[in-house]
Parts: structure tokens; C-alpha cells; sequence
């Protein structure tokens, strides 16, 4: 049976579910598992899952083994994560951090932009409140939690900003993107992500309808008002298929790690998709 893996969060959890409930036939049975995002990505360097959530930052570590999909992503276009500390304790340049995981887009990209941090990883429901216990000093929260946290804390830096500087631009920043094996025949993985695109197409139709179901499951750990939003920003029309705008930032987050040593070879994501056309070519 196959196995796929996504994250907990508001976003994946609507893009996924309406797999889940049955709204679209997927082409092969399937169990599926939710686990934090930097599980997934070392999951996804074991070829754990056949299909998988990832972080962006991941990618050229696995792409040998792992294709690209185009639905289901999530892209910050002025907001995403941010890097949050009490208000009364000022940053000194060595200051101790906690951020969600090595691999993921944020990490990377923090790393680079604050060299001097002392860097510790947790799980990403923690990172608030270990701020606010003094454990750290700083952290970078991601998913849901960037919309309501504790009002003693206040940003630092937005992560966007610190993407746009490091980029030179304001494209999408690229958060997580789905992963699926290269061992599963071509012509299946283009009917699965067919199936994944119809999917989300379906749950954003019907989003209301969707969301009351997650809500009264309590499968979202956020109320309606929060649900809304944060969809709206991570599972929206531009989550069924990358743009140009949106692969332009993939391939600059991987030129970023490229050229600063984290990736062993310069990866653009074009050559990483599936490619549709194989199925019209093989069944004209």
C-alpha cells in the first residue's frame, strides 16, 4: 500500500483531505501520516514515504530519489515565517535560537543571515514557548503560530525580509513542496499528481464546506476565524500548480544554497517535475 506523509498544519491538512474523505479516487490505495515538518524531511532522506511533504530547502538533497510535484505547495508572498523574542530582552549578536529543523526552508535561510547565532532545533509546537521560558533567546515560528502568539513576544525580523535581501528580490518564497518517489512508474506518478491537483481544485470549491468538517474532527488546531486566513495565504489558487513567479523562487533558494556550499550541485526545478506531456505522448 502506498504511503503518504504530510505535515500537521492547517494547510496540509486541508490540501490532503479531500484524498482522505474520498472526494477524488487516488490511482493506488493508501495510508497516510502526519508528522512535523523536520520529520519529514529525514524521513525523506531514508525514502521513508512514497509520497511526502517537504521542506523546499530539502530538495537537492533528495532530488536522485524524489521528483517534484507541482500541487500542494506553499509559498510566502509578503508574510511567512517570523523570528519572534521577548520584548524586553534585545538580541546580542550570538544570540541562541530555536528553530523547527535543519532541513527546513527557514533554517537555511536564517543561517545565512545570522551567521553568529547559536542554533538549536525543536519541534516546532515548542519554539514559542521556549522563548518565553528563556531557554532561547530568539525563535522562528512557522505554520499556524505566526498568526496568534503570546503578547509578550514581538518580531524580530520577518523572514520575508530576510528571503527578499538575501534573494535581491520579492519572489515567492518557497516553504514546502510535495516530494514522490522515483521508484513508482511514470504513468502512475502523473494520474497521482492529477489526482492530488483535483483534490485541491475540490477542497477549494468547497472550502467552507471542508473546513467545518477538519473543525468539528478538530483535525486543525486553530479556530475558523484563523482557518480562513491562514488558507488563504497556504492553500489557495496558486497551490495547484507552480507558476513561473513561483519556480523563478525555487530555483533562487536553491541557487542561494548552492552557492553558499549547502548543495553539492547547482539544481534548477524544471528538471525535477514530472513531465505531463509523457502521458499524451504515449496514449496519442
Amino acid at each position: 500500500m502506498l504511503s503518504i506523509a504530510h505535515s500537521p498544519d492547517a494547510d496540509d491538512i486541508f490540501m490532503f483531505y479531500a484524498l482522505a474523505f474520498g472526494w477524488v479516487n487516488f490511482p493506488k490505495p493508501f495510508t497516510h501520516h502526519a508528522l512535523d515538518i523536520e520529520s519529514l524531511n529525514q524521513e525523506a532522506l531514508k525514502g521513508t514515504h512514497a509520497i511526502s511533504a517537504i521542506s523546499f530547502g530539502l530538495y537537492p538533497l533528495i532530488k536522485d530519489h524524489y521528483a517534484l510535484l507541482q500541487p500542494a505547495t506553499s509559498f510566502g508572498q509578503g508574510y511567512g515565517p517570523k523570528l519572534v523574542r521577548l520584548q524586553n530582552k534585545p538580541l546580542k549578536k550570538n544570540f541562541k535560537v530555536a528553530l523547527s529543523g535543519q532541513y527546513t526552508t527557514n533554517a537555511l535561510l536564517f543561517r545565512l543571515y545570522y551567521p553568529q547565532a547559536r542554533v538549536v532545533y525543536k519541534n516546532f509546537l515548542e519554539i514559542e514557548g521556549a522563548v518565553l521560558k528563556g531557554e532561547v533567546d530568539a525563535g522562528v515560528l512557522i505554520h499556524e503560530s505566526i498568526l496568534d502568539f503570546h503578547p509578550d513576544l514581538i518580531v524580530e525580523k520577518e523572514i520575508w525580509e530576510v528571503w527578499c535581501e538575501l534573494s535581491n528580490s520579492e519572489l515567492p518564497l518557497p516553504l514546502g513542496g510535495m516530494a514522490l518517489r522515483r521508484s513508482i512508474p511514470l504513468t502512475q506518478a502523473i494520474r497521482m499528481q492529477k489526482a492530488l491537483n483535483k483534490a485541491i481544485v475540490l477542497a477549494l470549491k468547497h472550502q467552507d464546506l471542508l473546513a467545518d468538517m477538519l473543525l468539528e474532527r478538530s483535525l486543525v488546531r486553530v479556530h475558523k476565524a484563523h482557518l480562513d486566513t491562514y488558507l488563504s495565504m497556504y492553500a489557495n489558487e496558486n497551490s495547484c500548480a507552480l507558476s513561473g513567479e513561483q519556480r523563478a523562487g525555487i530555483d533562487a533558494l536553491f541557487a542561494l544554497g548552492f552557492k553558499h556550499g549547502l548543495y553539492p550541485e547547482l539544481v534548477a526545478c524544471q528538471d525535477y517535475l514530472i513531465p505531463d506531456s509523457y502521458e499524451n505522448l504515449r496514449f496519442s
